[in-house]
């Protein structure tokens, strides 16, 4: 395995555009999520990523775990749940996710992202050590997008806009076809839509956090040696 070559796990992300980018690099990468992989690579694990967190992995990046509870456009749901659903179903999912998040963050990897909203207070109350996410838009790095993302980042340096474009002007025909993951219609494939991570940011994380582990000693071996 070349030297520059790391571990790096994907969590959550059936798309493969994360992986991708980082295998196109050079990495030994895998993704892991309960679906399979959309491209059908066989370096995709079907099953829950916290299985796998403690494999000797260098990075782990977990794209899209459930945050529906945690965000704040989703707090209303705690007080007044959608028809059919309770109050009890919406708090227990709270819990769920904040343990998912948890689990991954605290994860015994030496560099960790896990994308997700700004929470709402019900949520940090649960995550304890929750930091301040870095919140980047697909614009930043070249596709003509609106998605704010949110990364909760450990051990890697935040994100630098690569190609920054000129949003277009509210209203119009520009601005809607930029805002098209916020105009997705109600169907089965909507969360596909709004979970893909845009080939730009895919591209930037792959690029910049392989130079910061290249300029790092092998912080793998640091957490193996503290182990023993």
């Amino acid at each position: 395995m070349p030297a520059t070559c790391r571990r790096i796990l994907i969590g959550c992300e059936t798309s493969g555009v994360v992986r991708r980018a980082f295998a196109a690099l050079g990495h030994d990468v895998w993704s892991v999520d309960l679906l399979p992989a959309e491209d059908g690579s066989n370096r995709h694990i079907i099953g829950d990523v916290r299985d796998h967190l403690d494999d000797g992995w260098d990075l782990l990046a977990v794209m899209h775990p459930p945050c529906t509870r945690l965000c704040n456009s989703g707090v209303r749901w705690l007080h007044v749940p959608p028809p059919g659903r309770t109050r009890d179903e919406m708090w227990a999912e709270l819990d769920a996710g904040a343990a998912l998040f948890s689990a991954c963050f605290s994860a015994p990897v030496p560099r960790v992202a896990v994308e997700n909203p700004v929470m709402h207070r019900h949520a940090r109350e649960r995550i304890a050590g929750l930091i301040r996410p870095q919140i980047v838009q697909p614009w930043w790095f070249g596709d003509p997008a609106f998605k704010a993302t949110g990364f909760y980042l450990r051990g890697l340096p935040p994100l630098v806009a690569t190609d920054r474009l000129t949003p277009p002007k509210p209203g119009s025909d520009a601005h809607r076809a930029w805002s098209a993951v916020h105009r997705a219609s109600p169907g089965p494939d909507r969360w596909r839509i709004r979970s893909r991570t845009s080939e730009g940011i895919a591209r930037a994380m792959a690029a910049q956090w392989t130079a910061a582990m290249a300029a790092e000693p092998d912080q793998m071996d640091l957490f193996r040696e503290a182990a023993e």
